[in-house]
């Protein structure tokens, strides 16, 4: 098939490399967001798919939205057979969709109807899923509510990040992805309407969804740590300052302290939960790089009584 691909970051950089290698089908051209600033110097970048696209000598398409003329005249004129999505970014619109003979083909994160929405994966690890993957399905007007092609599985370890698991996914969802359009390209492969039941949002976690509550259980606390890492980055208040908090160890065995409260041994920075404590391992304070939390501590210097999570 000739194929447009439409994807983003760095996460979507997999599929595109599978269907570049692929010898069933022929990528023409690239849709992504259009260059934004990054950096100290906030100048703009091309999204990292675009780069990958420029390097393989694809045709990289930037509109601002999908909507617009100049884009959707470009993409008729190419006349795609399909057109495969790794987390482009952007809604696309009713006269979009009907461009490709089969229409778009979306790879998403997690097992559908489960954590429909912009940040699947780390929903299902804020939760405690113990299993995840992804899946392919056509993409429709409604949330992610199309019919699937293909899953695939995955084990959420005890350890994952977000961006551990997502990592992953990444790798094993490419082949999916690279199956689903070798079987929608032969015919073998038919969409499967999906369930009514057991259907779950994931919304884009903000910045104070990744507020870290000491009166929480020690097993939320961490699972809130692991889903907002790397991004948007779990955080606490100290001192007035946000600390981020990045590598959490639990101690069930040790309940001294109250929610917050810490205490500091020679190498050790413990933190009190609503159960039992949790030991900090690494944490970023405001404007500086990320340290062991021991470190942190010595050069802080805590006072008896002070708390994470107190406003000044």
């Amino acid at each position: 098939m000739k194929l447009v691909f439409a994807g983003t970051p760095e996460v979507a950089v997999p599929a595109l490399d599978a269907l570049i290698a692929s010898e069933r089908h022929e990528v023409v051209a690239v849709v992504t967001r259009p260059d934004a600033p990054a950096g100290r110097g906030r100048r703009l970048v091309a999204s990292p798919v675009a780069q990958r696209a420029e390097e393989a000598g694809i045709e990289v398409l930037k509109p601002a939205k999908p909507r617009e003329e100049d884009f959707l005249a470009r993409l008729r004129e190419i006349a795609p057979d399909c057109c495969p999505v790794v987390a482009y970014g952007a809604l696309l619109p009713r006269v979009a969709l009907d461009v490709p003979v089969h229409g778009w083909v979306n790879l998403h994160f997690s097992l559908l109807p489960a954590w429909r929405g912009a940040a699947p994966v780390q929903h299902a690890v804020m939760a405690g899923d113990e299993m995840t993957g992804a899946s392919t399905f056509q993409i429709e007007e409604g949330l992610d509510s199309g019919p699937v092609y293909g899953v695939i599985t995955e084990h959420v370890r005890p350890t994952d990040t977000s961006g551990d698991l997502l990592t992953r996914l990444a790798f094993a969802g490419s082949g999916l992805l690279a199956a689903t359009m070798d079987g929608i390209g032969d015919g073998s492969l038919k969409p499967v309407p999906q369930p009514a039941e057991g259907v779950t949002l994931a919304p884009k976690i903000t910045v104070e969804d990744a507020r870290v509550e000491w009166s929480a259980p020690a097993l939320r606390v961490d699972r809130v740590v692991r889903g907002c890492t790397p991004a948007p980055g779990a955080w606490t208040v100290f001192r007035g300052e946000r600390l981020k908090l990045i590598h959490l160890g639990l101690l069930p065995e040790r309940t001294e302290l109250v929610p917050g409260a810490l205490a500091v041994g020679k190498n050790n920075v413990y933190v009190g939960t609503g159960s039992h404590d949790a030991e900090l391992l690494w944490v970023q304070p405001q404007g500086k790089k990320p340290m062991r939390a021991a470190d942190w501590a010595r050069g802080v210097r805590i006072a008896p009584g002070e708390r994470l999570g107190q406003e000044r």
